[in-house]
């Protein structure tokens, strides 16, 4: 690729790689610093994981995979959409880090700018990686990278709640079933079911599994299937099985609403599992159900261990040994447990489920999930997003009706 082509990718990637990031991931403040160490013995790892101090489990599992490379290890953790940013101005002063963890939803937009390596290049094996979840970070028919672990959206219920309006959890399988249990709960005095719905990524990204599980396709925002996902959420609404609120609703907020213990149901992801222990009422879990039935496809949050070019390409065999390491069974296991994440092989999530019986659901929900920009959208899906969530503002205030507003989106989109 000629070099001001590159600079130009970079550029435009710079403007698209905020809007899709930290919507379903760990996120903090960090320090920034240089990418490389004057001693060609020093690796740089980037990660978004600045809740891990130098002394945390984390951080010394990146020091024991340097060791095992025989090499010594300089970690910079950084915010999620700081890191992104970071990551594209790097490159473009040929400065990457050598090993870059990074959000799901941004490996397409770093890949389409050049900043990647494809594991053609680099040798990452992903033969375990589940192929839902790889899809993520491919794009134009080449993978840049492997997932260090997933979370996803399913809904908490509250089995109080459910017991005292005469629901049987067992019986909440599609659409009408869960319709018709929101209604004996409103009848019995409480609350039905809270979400978010709010005009940003978190209000696409809380859609996406009603949208996807109606079987509608991001590039057709107007189908009839689509239709029918937007107009459940307004009905709802109309209903009173779930309150206005969710207009403005973020997943922190909508959460609060459900652990006042007045709700049947929040739409929610695996990051709440610890509020949920601390809540004080028995909840369960429940992948989100399809139109007719099954689990619906919920988007993937979670990061992906990514190696960047490099102009000194005898980088890449130690850059691919740190990745590997990182990726490894039993540190897969480790990492995935400490940051509440699936992980992203069947090998690692049995062993989950063996040792936590209750991530049985989120394991479930993991493996009907897709990447956002899955289905080679790639950079084209947060201006489809946008049009989305415009779309679910519309109809929940009573702006347009769900046909109109989808229609108007599909337009915008196209």
């Amino acid at each position: 690729m000629r070099r001001t082509t590159s600079r130009r990718l970079l550029a435009t990637a710079l403007t698209t790689v905020v809007a899709v990031v930290g919507t379903a991931c760990s996120s903090g403040s960090g320090s920034t610093g240089a990418a490389k160490d004057a001693d060609g013995g020093t690796y740089t790892i980037w990660d978004p994981y600045p809740q891990f101090d130098k002394g945390s489990a984390w951080a010394k599992l990146l020091d024991d995979c340097g060791t095992k490379a025989g090499v010594k290890v300089k970690r910079t953790a950084f915010d999620t959409s700081d890191l992104s940013n970071k990551a594209l101005l790097a490159a473009q002063q040929d400065n990457s880090a050598d090993v870059l963890i990074v959000d799901n939803p941004v490996v397409s937009t770093l890949a389409e700018a050049g900043v990647l390596t494809t594991t053609d290049e680099n040798k990452l094996d992903t033969s375990k990686t589940d192929p839902n979840l790889l899809a993520a970070g491919q794009s134009g028919g080449k993978t840049y990278g492997t997932p260090i672990g997933a979370n996803t959206l399913a809904l908490y219920y509250n089995k109080e709640v459910l017991k005292k309006a005469g629901v049987d959890i067992a019986s909440v399988k599609d659409w009408k079933s869960l319709t018709a249990a929101l209604a004996k709960v409103k009848k019995a005095g409480k609350k039905g079911i809270t979400f978010s719905a709010i005009g940003t990524e978190e209000g696409s990204f809380q859609f996406l599994p009603w949208f996807w599980g109606s079987g509608a396709q991001l590039t057709d925002l107007d189908s009839d299937q689509a239709v029918s996902a937007l107009s459940l959420w307004r009905g709802w609404l109309e209903k009173g099985y779930a309150p206005n609120s969710v207009i403005n609703n973020t997943q922190t907020t909508s959460w609060q609403e459900f652990a006042s213990g007045d709700y049947a149901f929040a739409e929610n992801g695996t990051w709440q599992l610890a509020n949920a222990e601390k809540a004080g009422f028995d909840y369960g879990v429940l992948p989100i159900p399809g139109i007719n039935g099954g689990n619906a496809a919920a988007p993937t949050g979670g990061e992906f261990v990514t190696l960047p070019v490099q102009s000194d390409t005898g980088r890449y065999a130690t850059s691919q040994k740190l990745a590997t390491c990182l990726t490894s069974t039993q540190n897969l296991f480790d990492t995935d447990t400490t940051l509440s994440y699936v992980a992203p092989t069947a090998e690692v999530q049995d062993k989950q489920v063996a040792a936590n019986a209750q991530l049985k659901p989120w394991v479930d929900a993991v493996k009907a999930a897709k990447g956002r920009t899955s289905d080679d959208l790639g950079t084209k899906y947060p201006k489809i997003s946008e049009q989305l969530w415009k779309a679910v503002q519309s109809a929940l205030s009573g702006a347009g009706s769900p046909k109109d507003a989808l229609a108007k989106a599909q337009s915008a989109a196209q």
